[in-house]
């Protein structure tokens, strides 16, 4: 049945350390993984809070924890250290902070996307959800749309997740395999990065000076291609 909120616009800013080490680390599907985002529910408005969130997972088993700020708050925390005025979450705040400055983080996108979100009928736990029109700016970042995003995926493709913390019930595991649709992993910073690690390497190829051959095994033209 559709969920408490059934459809809305979510905007996060991801952050990470300047040489992008804390999505390098999750990409290696390690045990443990933490990321930390910043959150609104469309556009930010005056007087509504966003949401600075550290996610972590261990094994399979995902953890959430968030504070509530106002938008230039959390931008002055975030970009210039000013510790922020807090009416509650202060045991979390310590978590995020302890983050902040073990890691020295730094934004490095914003993702926006529609969403369309599910819950079981006798499942509390069970999550449904499709996220389409995903789409991502790594310039001028904040959590406001410029006109400049672009689409991290297809336009026609929609992502679906199942968040759940125990099993699948029967009847959820049955309509999936009919449907021959298999469990896998996706991240929306992961595939950012490796799109921006991607590129930056199809550029480096580009710059190769005609004169080099790919073939020469010679000392110097090895040590001259950008691998």
């Amino acid at each position: 049945m559709p969920d408490q909120y059934p459809e809305y616009e979510l905007h996060s800013i991801y952050y990470d350390t300047e040489d992008s080490g804390m999505i390098i680390h999750c990409l290696d599907h390690p045990m443990y993984k933490e990321k930390l985002r910043l959150r609104s529910y469309g556009e930010p408005k005056e007087g509504q809070p966003v949401y600075l969130e550290l996610k972590k997972k261990f094994k399979d088993t995902g953890q959430k924890r968030r504070i509530a700020l106002e938008e230039s708050e959390a931008y002055a925390y975030l970009n210039q250290g000013v510790v922020p005025h807090l009416s509650s979450g202060t045991q979390i705040y310590s978590e995020i902070d302890y983050l902040v400055r073990r890691k020295k983080i730094v934004p490095k996108m914003f993702i926006a996307y529609h969403r369309i979100a599910f819950c079981g009928k006798e499942e509390a736990d069970l999550r449904i959800t499709f996220d389409s029109a995903i789409r991502f700016r790594s310039s001028h970042i904040s959590l406001h749309e410029s006109g400049r995003e672009q689409y991290l995926t297809s336009p026609e493709e929609i992502l679906m997740e199942v968040k759940l913390s125990g099993r699948y019930p029967y009847w959820l595991s049955d309509l999936l395999s009919k449907m021959k649709l298999f469990r896998s992993s996706f991240s929306k910073y992961g595939t950012f990065y490796t799109m921006q690690e991607q590129k930056q390497i199809s550029d480096q190829v580009a710059t190769v000076p005609e004169s080099i051959s790919l073939n020469q095994e010679s000392e110097e033209s090895i040590c001259s291609l950008p691998y």
